[in-house]
């Protein structure tokens, strides 16, 4: 369907869209695209070019050329109203229970996500817009099929931060001059137009892998807020450190940002992610078992103790991972186990100087909140905390060979089975799926599937049967774990394989999964 802003919607017009797909919203994305779609293409290609760099034999490291960045004297904004206190946040989807439930939840903040808790269908693109503009209206409202119903609260609601799609995604349902339309700018654009006049626009911002995306999003904020008569700073900020290349950038991006700047986040899972898919056929990176990878190995442990030391100063918040266990109902026993891991997870954030922390589910935000509690006692946050005891080289980011651990047999076929449960869910219109007791998302599928992808083209034998990996095994050991969960997962393990055996390594399994979906 054409209108006459010159944008094309091949997506289906259900009930209430045309209150998100007006003329004047589609006007903005059209202006919104032109302006900047060129840029982020060129961007996208400059990681081909490090990617290419990389596989050379090349490395990363800080930049020579932004050295005075790193040694100036300057600080990010103050926080925003809403933003001073994040000591705990919640993240989920944005579909009508979810987002009652986080807005009731009493966490601080709700990373209300367009991103990896969420799939791209057209239906969940445009509704999700519409719940947030309800929830934020105070008037959404949810019956279940069985006829459970779910209200907004009475209480202190969180913060919404709305989180877009990454740069690489595009919109296919939303043409511009017969192009499609950046997933980011389209996600970014309906939120900002909807809602920049009844409550303060604030986004977290995924997948960025250098300053210069940074800058990009920058001078978006900077015309969005031109365009619509909005003071400069309006639009607020949070990073997610979840590339390896940005672990290397993140004074740079807060540099970048800094009038828009809300601090940055641990996005611990995409990070793994990332370190395999950088340096995936180089065997001194190739990783163990992924529950082998806790927060307190070198690499990792280096990762956050510089996020932290970044952030504080330059007066930026620091915001810790994701605890992703799913409380169980059924099992006491697996709760308390999974518990004291996430209270210890907690803990370690909170005395590292971190100023709050992500949870997945309802009832682990009054985990979280106590141990932030008691660290935080009457203040807002521990900006105070300068953390100038920590020192972190190229070399301690890098040090991905020192972590411990093996690859075995259940790990191999944890990743597996994960890999295409969360396949089948995400081809089925939904992106956020507990699995195994933990809630997993694009990014701990990125990790499955890229593990396997690592281990079988860099020669690894599992340590426990001394099998090698192989794409035979992998197969079946594909179809001996979907044999055990029954029902139709073809579509999901067809996608599985591609994407985790075949001879080229595929940037994002988003990008099939999205070309596959209707």
């Amino acid at each position: 369907m054409g209108n006459a802003t010159g944008v094309e919607i091949t997506g289906p017009f259900g009930d209430r869209y045309s209150e998100i797909l007006t003329q004047e919203a589609l006007s903005f994305l059209a202006e919104l695209h032109r302006e900047f779609d060129g840029r982020r293409r060129e961007l996208l290609a400059l990681r081909k070019e490090r990617e290419a760099a990389l596989a050379a034999g090349g490395t990363l490291g800080f930049l020579p050329e932004t050295l005075t960045v790193r040694e100036g004297d300057w600080r990010v904004a103050e926080p925003a109203p809403g933003l001073q206190d994040r000591r705990v946040e919640i993240t989920g989807p944005t579909d009508a229970k979810m987002t009652i439930n986080a807005l009731n939840s009493g966490a601080k903040v709700w990373l209300a996500d367009h991103e990896d808790a969420n799939t791209p269908l057209w239906s969940n693109v445009v509704e999700g817009q519409l719940n947030l503009r309800d929830a934020i209206a105070g008037t959404l409202a949810y019956t279940s099929p069985e006829g459970k119903s779910y209200a907004l609260g009475d209480g202190p609601r969180p913060t919404i931060v709305m989180r877009p799609r990454g740069w690489h995604l595009p919109e296919k349902h939303i043409l511009v001059g017969g192009e499609p339309t950046s997933g980011s700018l389209t996600d970014f654009g309906l939120y900002f137009f909807h809602n920049h006049a009844a409550t303060r626009p604030y986004f977290y911002l995924p997948k960025m892998e250098s300053h210069l995306e940074a800058r990009l999003w920058n001078d978006v904020f900077t015309f969005a807020e031109q365009r619509h008569g909005r003071p400069a700073g309006t639009i607020r900020a949070t990073v997610l450190i979840e590339t390896f290349p940005a672990a290397f950038e993140m004074e740079e991006i807060l540099y970048e940002l800094r009038e828009h700047s809300a601090g940055l986040n641990a996005g611990r899972w995409d990070y793994m992610f990332s370190v395999i898919k950088k340096f995936r056929d180089r065997k001194e990176f190739v990783l163990p078992d992924r529950n082998s990878v806790t927060m307190t190995v070198p690499f990792m442990r280096a990762y956050t103790e510089l996020l932290v030391r970044t952030c504080h100063k330059r007066g930026a918040h620091a915001i810790g991972g994701m605890a992703a266990f799913i409380p169980s109902r059924r099992d006491p026993e697996v709760n308390r186990v999974a518990l004291e891991k996430v209270a210890a997870d907690k803990t370690r954030e909170a005395g590292d100087g971190f100023d709050g922390s992500w949870v997945a589910h309802p009832d682990l935000v009054p985990v979280c909140r106590e141990i932030f509690d008691a660290a935080l006692r009457d203040r807002p946050n521990q900006l105070d905390r300068l953390r100038e005891d920590v020192s972190v080289s190229e070399a301690d980011l890098l040090a991905v060979a020192q972590t411990p651990g093996g690859h075995t047999e259940a790990g191999l076929r944890n990743a597996v089975s994960v890999g295409v449960q969360y396949l089948d869910a995400w081809l089925k219109g939904t992106g956020a799926v507990a699995i195994f007791n933990m809630m997993e998302d694009a990014a701990t599928a990125e990790i499955s599937r890229s593990q396997v992808w690592q281990w079988l083209h860099n020669g690894i034998a599992l340590d426990d049967t001394g099998e090698p990996v192989t794409a035979e095994l992998v197969e079946r050991i594909a179809g001996e774990e979907l044999a055990k969960l029954g029902g139709d997962h073809a579509a999901a393990r067809a996608l599985f394989m591609e994407v985790a055996v075949a001879d080229d390594f595929v940037d994002f399994l988003t990008i099939p999964a999205y070309q596959r979906m209707p």
